[in-house]
């Protein structure tokens, strides 16, 4: 396995990420893993997500930074990833190493059985919970939560926590290239301009997977400078 790993957590519900419930046993997993395997922890990644949905941003940019490293991308469980089937095995077809501390001995065959199952699993759930809704709603149950406004309002105080993985994340990606944008400009790339061209050609993404611009490349210094890092950019 390589000697780096880039750390992808996921939680299910904005509850859970604001609590940490879930995160913490997730992050002593792979941190363990890593010191058996004396890999690095490059960076981190935390989703705060629906399993049943695949657009995943903070996947996205784990398995950018994956690429853009050669670092591999490790989870606590395989079902962390996914309960859906094909979503797991697009990831396996990303090009991206990636492994499982709870299955690193995983190999293309078992990782495709387990992610039918998962998705079989997933798909029996939703009936059986369809099912019982129906039958509580025959016997005149009362469905819905009647205090749901104020728990809307509830939820939405917990935005400061996200905003800080967010920023963490972010912080992260922007040391990962620090070396990188060294080197550029030691060979007198020093503009935004000519930086952000570097970059492009070199096929390098931003965090978010697109293009480099100016105001990308003005970011990611901005960054980079303020970060308590190894030392400033040259």
């Amino acid at each position: 396995m390589n000697a780096r790993i880039i750390a992808y957590e996921r939680v299910s519900t904005a509850r859970q990420g604001r609590s940490g419930l879930g995160l913490e046993a997730q992050r002593s997993a792979i941190d363990a893993f890593a010191v058996s395997r004396s890999a690095e922890v490059l960076a981190r990644f935390t989703e705060v997500e629906s399993g049943k949905r695949n657009n995943r941003p903070e996947l996205d940019k784990a398995l950018n930074l994956a690429r853009l490293t050669g670092a591999t991308l490790v989870i606590a469980k395989l079902d962390r990833l996914s309960r859906n089937a094909a979503f797991l095995l697009t990831l396996q077809a990303s090009g991206v190493s990636f492994l499982a501390c709870d299955m690193p001995e995983a190999n293309d065959l078992t990782v495709g059985i387990m992610a039918l199952v998962a998705q079989q699993e997933r798909e029996a759930i939703s009936r059986r919970t369809k099912e019982a809704l129906a039958a509580a709603k025959a016997r005149g149950v009362r469905l819905g939560n009647p205090n749901g406004a104020a728990a809307l309002r509830r939820a939405g105080k917990g935005g400061t926590a996200l905003q800080e993985t967010v920023r963490r994340n972010a912080d992260a990606f922007a040391e990962d290239l620090r070396e990188v944008v060294t080197a550029i400009r030691n060979e007198g790339h020093t503009t935004l301009r000519s930086l952000a061209d570097q970059l492009n050609t070199r096929g390098i993404r931003t965090r978010r997977g697109g293009r480099w611009h100016v105001s990308t490349v003005r970011n990611l210094l901005r960054r980079i400078q303020s970060a308590p890092a190894t030392g400033p950019i040259a």
